[in-house]
C-alpha cells in the first residue's frame, strides 16, 4: 500500500484539513506514516498568515526533497500553496504538485499524474465544498476538530485569509450534528468547533448559537470548544446559549489585534477599544470563571509608541490568560501593503519583546494564585519531555500529572501543587 507523510503549519484549521487529506487518501488505499524517509507521497499543510511561515515550507521543501525517489511525489497544499499557485511550481522545481483548502478531494488524481510525470496545481475556490463525504482520519480518539464554517467574509487589512480560504460559508446544522454524534459514538467526549469567524457560523437558518445548544446535547460529549471567534459577533444568543449550555468550556480565544482604536480602525477590525472591553465583560458574566486568550500584533503600519501603550494597557486591564503575539508581516495582496509609515524591524522586535514580557508576568501572576485548586482533566497523553501524563482543564490550563498510559482519554480530577508560570504540576485527587 502506498504510504503518505503529512506535515502541518498554522492553526487547527490546518490540523483538521490535514486529518481530512488522510481520510481522502485513506479511501484509495494510501496508509499513513511519521517518516518521510520512507514515504512514497510527502504533502506539507502550510500557513500563509505571515511571511516568516513560507519561508520556512521553502526551506522544509529543500529538505524533504532528500526524500525523493524515482515515483515519488512531494506536494504543498492549503494555504500558502493559494496564495502562490502555479508559481510554486517555479520556484520550486522539486515540486509536483500545489493544492488549494477546497481542492482536496482530487487528491488521488493529482498524485497519480504527477507520478505520471505531469506538475500540477488545483487552487480553484469552491463555495459548496465541505467534504461532507469525506470521513477525516483523526489522530485522537477522545478529542476532535469539527470544521463547521470555511472562509471568512471579513476584510482586515492585515490578513491574507479571505484570498487564501476564499468566501465564508457555512455546514448545515444537521451535518454537524450528525458528524459529531459519529464520534461521540465512537468514543470522542470533547469536540472543537472550527471556523475563520465561527461565531458568525449561519447556515441560513441556525446561527452560532443554535449550534453551541445542539452539539453540546450529543450524549455523550463532556466538552464543547470554538475557536477562532470574532469579537462583535458574541451576540445576546449566543452569549445565552453560551451560559445555558453546560458542556461549553469557560474558555474563549478572542483575538484583539491591538489595544488602540486607532490601530484597530486602520486594521478594519469592526469594533473599538471600548467594544472590545464590553465584550470581554459580558463573557465573563455570562460564564463565571473564564478564561481568555487572545491574538495581538505589533508594529502595525503607523503604530505610535502612544497606540502601542494602548496596547500594554488593555493586556494589563483585560488580564489575558495567555496571548499569542507577532510583529506585523507584510502580505502581498492585503491593503495594509499600501499604507505609510512601515515601523522597522528594530522597532518592532523591541516593541515585541515588552509585549510578551507584560503577557507573561500576567499569566504566571495568575497561574501562581490557582495553585492549591482542584480541577477536572482530560488527560490527552504523555508529555513531551519527561514521564508524566499532559492533562487539560476546562479552561484550557495544561497540568502534568503522573498517572498510568490507561488514564489517557480519562477525565481526573486533580489538584495544582505548582507552576512553571504557563504549566501546572499536578497531583490525582482521590
Amino acid at each position: 500500500m502506498p504510504r503518505i507523510y503529512i506535515e502541518t503549519y498554522g492553526c487547527q484549521m490546518n490540523v483538521s484539513d490535514s486529518e481530512l487529506m488522510l481520510g481522502v487518501l485513506a479511501q484509495e488505499g494510501y496508509v499513513r506514516t511519521d517518516d518521510p524517509a520512507i514515504a512514497d507521497v510527502m504533502l506539507v499543510n502550510t500557513c500563509a498568515v505571515r511571511d516568516h511561515a513560507e519561508q520556512r515550507v521553502l526551506g522544509r521543501m529543500g529538505e524533504l526533497k532528500r526524500h525523493k525517489r524515482p515515483g515519488d511525489v512531494l506536494g504543498v497544499v492549503g494555504c500558502m500553496a493559494q496564495r502562490l499557485g502555479p508559481t510554486l511550481l517555479e520556484r520550486v522545481p522539486q515540486v509536483d504538485l500545489v493544492i488549494g483548502p477546497d481542492g482536496y478531494r482530487g487528491l488521488p488524481e493529482l498524485i497519480a499524474r504527477a507520478r505520471g510525470g505531469e506538475r500540477a496545481a488545483e487552487v480553484d475556490f469552491k463555495a459548496w465544498e465541505h467534504y461532507e463525504d469525506v470521513p477525516p482520519l483523526r489522530a485522537d480518539p477522545f478529542s476532535a476538530f469539527v470544521t463547521v464554517q470555511r472562509g471568512c467574509d471579513y476584510r482586515c487589512t492585515f490578513c491574507i485569509v479571505p484570498m487564501t480560504r476564499g468566501p465564508e460559508r457555512s455546514r448545515k446544522l444537521a451535518d454537524v450534528v450528525g458528524e459529531v454524534t459519529s464520534l461521540a459514538t465512537a468514543g470522542t467526549t470533547e469536540v472543537t468547533l472550527l471556523g475563520q469567524t465561527v461565531n458568525s457560523y449561519h447556515d441560513g437558518t441556525h446561527d452560532f448559537a443554535d449550534l453551541l445548544q445542539a452539539v453540546g446535547v450529543v450524549p455523550g460529549i463532556r466538552r464543547v470548544r470554538f475557536t477562532s471567534p470574532y469579537p462583535t459577533d458574541f451576540t445576546p444568543r449566543v452569549l445565552a446559549a453560551m451560559a445555558a449550555t453546560p458542556t461549553v468550556c469557560e474558555h474563549v480565544h478572542l483575538p484583539v489585534q491591538s489595544g488602540s482604536s486607532r490601530v484597530l480602525k486602520r486594521m478594519l477590525r469592526r469594533y473599538d477599544r471600548g467594544r472590545f472591553l464590553e465584550v470581554v465583560a459580558a463573557l465573563r458574566q455570562a460564564l463565571p470563571g473564564m478564561a481568555l486568550t487572545t491574538d495581538i500584533i505589533v508594529g502595525f503600519p503607523g503604530e505610535t509608541e502612544d497606540e502601542f501603550q494602548e496596547t500594554l494597557s488593555l493586556v494589563a486591564d483585560v488580564g489575558f490568560d495567555d496571548a499569542f503575539t507577532f510583529k506585523y508581516s507584510v502580505r502581498e495582496g492585503t491593503p495594509a501593503v499600501r499604507l505609510k509609515d512601515h515601523v522597522t524591524e528594530e522597532i518592532q522586535a523591541e516593541r515585541l519583546g515588552r509585549l510578551i514580557a507584560l503577557v507573561r508576568s500576567g499569566a504566571k501572576r495568575k497561574n501562581v494564585g490557582l495553585v492549591g485548586t482542584t480541577h477536572e482533566v482530560l488527560v490527552e497523553g504523555r508529555a513531551k519531555r519527561g514521564s508524566l501524563l499532559q492533562a487539560r482543564t476546562r479552561t484550557n490550563k495544561i497540568a502534568l500529572v503522573e498517572g498510568p498510559d490507561e488514564w489517557i482519554g480519562t477525565y481526573r480530577r486533580v489538584r495544582f501543587t505548582g507552576t512553571t508560570g504557563s504549566t501546572f504540576a499536578a497531583g490525582p485527587v482521590s
